[in-house]
C-alpha cells in the first residue's frame, strides 16, 4: 500500500524568548493510504506539533512533508489554506461548532468555499449527518445535542468535503467512556468501510486500540511503532 503521508528528517523549533526549543527531532515516518494511526506520548512529546505539521496547520523548521504526492512544506500560506480546504478534515477535542447554527448548517460550513449550489450543500450535509448516525438531528442546534452528538456533527463537518486525510486531536478527550467508544467506533468504520486515512492524537491507550497501529513519541523523537492485530 502506498504512503499517503511521507515525512523525512522533520524538525520543528520554537523561539521562546532568547531560547530555541526543538520540539521535533529528525522525524522519519510513512503513513500508508487507508491507515488509522494513533499518536501517543507523554505531555510535551510533540504529538500535537506533529499532527499540525501533517495537517498543514504549521510549517516545519526543516525536513520534508509530502501528502498524497504533494510537498506541502514548499507551499505558501495561501496555497496551504486551499490545500487544507480541499484535502483535510479536522476533528478537535472541543467540537468548535457555531452555537447559533443548526447541525446541518454547521456541517455545510466547509462547503461555503466551494462552487456547490445551496441545494447540493444541503444534500451533502444530510448525507454526512446520516453517515455519522444523526439523520434526524439536522435541525438541532449544538445546545440541544449531547457531547457525543456534537462530536458526531463535528466529524460530519470534517468529512462532508470527502477529504483525503482526517486529522483528529484528542477527539474523545471531552467525552464520557460510552460516548468516547461510540466516536471511536465511528472513526474506525470511516477508516475500514470508507477508506479514510486517519491520524489521531490520544492520551488514552484504549482509544489507540481502535487504530491500525500506534506511533509513540518521546521528547520529539519517534521511539516505537506498534501494529495492531
Amino acid at each position: 500500500m502506498s504512503a499517503l503521508v511521507h515525512l523525512r528528517n522533520l524538525t520543528k523549533t520554537y523561539q521562546r524568548g532568547p531560547e530555541k526549543v526543538e520540539v521535533l527531532h529528525g522525524i522519519d515516518l510513512d503513513i500508508a493510504r487507508g491507515d488509522f494511526a494513533a499518536l501517543m506520548g507523554p505531555s510535551g512529546s510533540g504529538k500535537t506539533t506533529l499532527l499540525n505539521l501533517i495537517g498543514g496547520l504549521d510549517s516545519p523548521s526543516s525536513g520534508e512533508i509530502e501528502v498524497d504526492g504533494k510537498r506541502i512544506d514548499k507551499m505558501t500560506s495561501g496555497q496551504l489554506s486551499q490545500w487544507r480546504s480541499d484535502h483535510v478534515g479536522f476533528v478537535f477535542q472541543f467540537y468548535n461548532l457555531m452555537p447559533t447554527l443548526t447541525a446541518q448548517k454547521n456541517v455545510e460550513l466547509p462547503l461555503l468555499l466551494t462552487k456547490l449550489s445551496a441545494a447540493q450543500r444541503k444534500r451533502n450535509a444530510e448525507i454526512a449527518l446520516e453517515l455519522v448516525g444523526l439523520k434526524d438531528r439536522g435541525k438541532h442546534r449544538p445546545a440541544e445535542l449531547s457531547g457525543g452528538q456534537q462530536q458526531r456533527v463535528a466529524i460530519a463537518r470534517a468529512i462532508v468535503s470527502d477529504p483525503t486525510l482526517l486529522i483528529c486531536d484528542e477527539p474523545t478527550g471531552d467525552l464520557d467512556r460510552q460516548s468516547a467508544e461510540e466516536i471511536l467506533g465511528l472513526l474506525q468504520r470511516l477508516n475500514r468501510d470508507h477508506g479514510k486515512t486517519i491520524v489521531m492524537v490520544t492520551h488514552d491507550p484504549k482509544a489507540a486500540e481502535y487504530a491500525t497501529h500506534t506511533l509513540h513519541l518521546d521528547k520529539g523523537t519517534l521511539v516505537e511503532q506498534v501494529e495492531h492485530a
